[in-house]
């Protein structure tokens, strides 16, 4: 498939090298690629400036989320959640329609510092929030409960974890769980309607949680049954 990942960050890039990986054709989105090459230093996380990492994946291309979008047969929203809907709106309706929309973002407001709250939650989520904006989109929620390497590569743990897909579109849904599967995720549970979306999301304290007490963000969450 042709597919593009909106987002530079630990994310983007991790979603972007793995689905290379399984031999897709991966062109990644920014707001402004000129821009986005011509930084020299690692962000406020530490992590490298995108051009060292393009330099070790040189067959990833760039482009602005519209461009990016518009050649896609599925698009991944890998943006940070509150500017979700801005970049969303940026890539395009009509690049987006009929398209299956894999979102992995999460809510997370951090405008009272640390630990973030979430900016929508109980009655509603980011999920729903993005499927009425973009109501011709088949959005498809997932792997925002595990860090960025797992998601590509959960056999890191040495164990069997568990992953969520929420959505509407049936087809949509299978096209993901094909793609999970190819990561190596044995265990994808799924919870039925872009509204379940709601209690993943909301699983986002605890796993901020963990990743403090734990000292590390290499654990996921799994269903014993």
């Amino acid at each position: 498939m042709d597919i593009a990942v909106l987002g530079t960050g630990r994310v983007g890039r991790a979603l972007a090298a793995g689905l290379h990986e399984l031999g897709h054709t991966v062109v990644v989105g920014t707001r402004d690629p000129a821009a986005t090459l011509a930084r020299t230093a690692p962000d406020s996380m530490g992590t490298p400036p995108f051009s060292a990492w393009q330099a070790a994946h040189p067959d990833i291309a760039l482009a602005s989320f519209a461009d990016a979008a518009a050649g896609a047969d599925l698009v991944v929203n890998a943006s940070n959640g509150a500017a979700t809907l801005d970049v969303l709106t940026l890539a395009g309706a009509a690049n987006l329609a009929g398209k299956v929309l894999l979102d992995v973002s999460n809510p997370l407001d951090f405008t009272h510092g640390y630990p973030p709250t979430l900016f929508v939650k109980d009655t509603d989520s980011l999920g729903e929030t993005i499927q009425r904006a973009f109501p011709q989109a088949r959005v498809v929620k997932t792997l925002n409960t595990i860090t960025a390497d797992l998601m590509v590569d959960p056999r890191l743990l040495g164990a069997s974890v568990t992953v969520f897909v929420s959505g509407d579109d049936a087809e949509a849904k299978a096209t993901v769980v094909a793609l999970l599967t190819a990561f190596g995720h044995d265990d994808v549970i799924d919870l039925g309607g872009i509204e379940t979306a709601r209690g993943p999301e909301m699983m986002l304290p605890v796993w901020l949680s963990l990743a403090s007490t734990l000292g590390t963000t290499r654990f996921d969450f799994k269903v014993v049954r």
